[in-house]
């Protein structure tokens, strides 16, 4: 199976994930007493991380190490997949049937183990491959910071079957899991891609390097910037404002070096990925802007008190951030049609996005002065069909074309990783 193949099922992952968001708001906004929210809300996270981001990532990794190694890798690679896709679907039939029980911590377990395998094969083929490329130091740091991330998984797995649950010790576990899923594995992933289409655009290698190692000496500390309401030492704050300030001098740094070759990339990515991918590193902007901010105590506080914000902050991420750079790369590799059909459905899907997060705002600003806003979860509902509306218009009839891009970055500009 090739990375075609893969790309298309986990673009059918992700309309389950919206299928069951729409589930979950409709329960919310209206009645619906068979249907136990938790087991549907821990489903459609669990899911969302392994059946659709996981699994593309994943794919996306072991092709460009395929294209740089000049090997075809996915024969190696395929069980690991299929294996991370049945524990997706085994975490989704679990938690929706038996909540946090045998099968669904069963299958939990097992796709970690999945994540350490595929760490291990992933570093060992890119010490082999003959071409070096910036963005191996991405994906060897973010296989490693996603197996970093299971510890808070282990963590509240130990809580639960001691039933020794501490409510600060709770959600810094699960902060821990968040923060090494979400900044470490989806984000360095990500800017690994995009520091490559860098790299093959002539940028400095050096500079794309210093980027790359700003990022790693923050993502630990950054870990606090989610556990700021804990009582923790002058000291460790410190190193979270240092953390947050590398992080945006690293992301201010890196959007100037696309801004120099933005007409390269404009050109090479064709101008609807460029779109959607651009649309992606606004988002980007909006979520490195987010967490300079936590750093300062009293909105850290007010951040994190109130539900929606967190939403928010979790759905921009996940669907701004991460969603929309992989779909765009997705055009970009050939695998969806830039036809009309697409381009509505991509527009259907954005719209849903940027709504989605304007309706959050305006109830977590609502919540933080104690008003009531008429009708709030009848529009996040009316959102959720959105975003559902253009996935499914996007999966009806994905590109039959075997044509996908395969282009090696430019190697004048390589050195050793």
């Amino acid at each position: 199976m090739d990375l075609k193949k893969w790309l298309k099922i986990a673009l059918v992952n992700i309309l389950i994930v919206a299928a069951l968001g729409v589930i979950l708001r409709y329960k919310i906004a209206f009645s619906l007493p068979f249907i136990e929210q938790k087991k549907i809300l821990h489903a459609h996270s669990h899911f969302a991380f392994g059946g659709w981001v996981s699994q593309a990532l994943m794919a996306l990794i072991v092709f460009r190490l395929s294209v740089h190694s000049g090997i075809e890798l996915f024969k190696r690679y395929n069980w690991l997949l299929w294996a991370n896709l049945i524990c997706s679907y085994g975490m989704l039939a679990g938690f929706i049937v038996q909540g946090y029980g045998f099968f669904s911590i069963l299958f939990s377990t097992s796709a970690l183990f999945v994540s350490y395998i595929f760490m291990f094969f992933v570093w060992r083929d890119i010490n082999r491959c003959p071409q070096k490329n910036i963005s191996f130091k991405w994906f060897k740091a973010a296989t490693f910071f996603n197996s970093l991330s299971s510890l808070g998984a282990f963590a509240l797995a130990y809580m639960m079957a001691t039933k020794n649950v501490h409510q600060d010790w709770y959600l810094g576990a699960v902060y821990f899991f968040l923060h090494f899923q979400y900044n470490g594995w989806f984000s360095f992933t990500v800017l690994g891609l995009l520091s490559e289409k860098l790299q093959e655009a002539n940028t400095s290698y050096n500079s794309l390097r210093s980027i790359y190692r700003l990022f790693v000496f923050a993502c630990v500390p950054a870990y606090f910037l989610s556990a700021l309401w804990l009582p923790i030492p002058d000291v460790v704050y410190i190193l979270v404002v240092v953390s947050a300030i590398l992080q945006a001098i690293g992301w201010i740094w890196l959007m100037r070096l696309v801004k120099k070759v933005q007409l390269y990339l404009k050109n090479s990515l064709s101008k609807l990925p460029y779109i959607i991918i651009l649309l992606s590193l606004v988002a980007f902007s909006i979520k490195f802007v987010l967490q300079l901010g936590s750093t300062v105590p009293m909105l850290s506080n007010i951040a994190f008190g109130f539900r929606p914000i967190v939403i928010g902050y979790l759905h921009l991420v996940l669907l701004g951030c991460i969603s929309l750079f992989l779909i765009g790369y997705t055009i970009y590799l050939g695998v969806i049609e830039t036809s009309i059909q697409y381009k509505i459905a991509l527009a259907v899907f954005v719209a849903g996005i940027i709504l989605n997060e304007l309706v959050l705002m305006v109830q977590g600003f609502a919540a933080m002065n104690y008003i009531s806003v008429p009708y709030i979860n009848e529009m996040l509902f009316c959102v959720a069909i959105i975003i559902f509306t253009g996935l499914v218009i996007l999966n009806i009839r994905l590109k039959k074309t075997n044509s996908i891009v395969t282009h090696i970055p430019n190697t004048s500009a390589i050195a050793n990783v």
